[in-house]
C-alpha cells in the first residue's frame, strides 16, 4: 500500500502505548478533525491519514505517511511556555524524519473547519522536498 511504503523511525514502547490510549480518549476537536480528513479529503490521492500514530519517542494527532505530514490540534495547555519549548524539540524531531508540522487550536478546528482543511489541502498539494543522497541539502548550480 502506497500509505504504508515508507515508515518513520519505531516508536518507543511507552509511545506505542500511549498512542493505543490517545485513540481512545480523543478530544472533541481531534474527533471532529478526524471526521473532516477521512470524509473531506479522502478523494485526494495519496491523503491516507492515520490517527494518534507513535514516531519515535513521540505521539503524532494525525500523520500521512506518503505525503511526510503532521497534523497536530493544540489544546490550551500548548500555550504554556514550558510546552511550546517541548513542541519546538519535537517538531524538530520530526522535521529530522522528513515530516512537515501543522498546528491547529481546538478554537479553530471547532470554529473554522473549512479554513483549517483548505490549509491542510494547500500542504498536501505541496510536494515533500526530498533530501539529496549525500545529505548535504540542496545542491548550488555553478557556471
Amino acid at each position: 500500500m502506497a500509505w504504508n511504503r515508507e515508515k518513520p523511525n519505531p516508536p518507543s514502547v511507552s509511545a506505542a502505548r500511549n498512542a493505543l490510549k490517545l485513540r481512545r480518549t480523543m478530544t472533541d476537536a481531534e474527533r471532529r478533525l478526524w471526521t473532516a480528513l477521512r470524509k473531506e479529503l479522502s478523494e485526494i490521492s495519496g491523503t491516507h491519514f492515520r490517527r494518534q500514530m507513535a514516531i519515535g519517542p513521540y505521539v503524532a494527532d494525525f500523520v500521512s505517511l506518503d505525503r511526510r505530514l503532521i497534523v497536530e490540534v493544540d489544546g490550551k495547555i500548548h500555550e504554556d511556555r514550558d510546552q511550546r519549548i517541548r513542541d519546538n524539540e519535537r517538531d524538530a524531531y520530526l522535521r529530522g524524519q522528513e515530516f512537515r508540522v501543522m498546528r491547529f487550536s481546538n478554537r479553530e478546528v471547532m470554529l473554522d473547519m473549512p479554513s483549517v482543511l483548505r490549509r491542510i489541502e494547500m500542504a498536501l498539494a505541496t510536494p515533500t522536498p526530498s533530501p539529496s543522497p549525500q545529505g548535504g541539502g540542496e545542491q548550488q548550480v555553478r557556471p
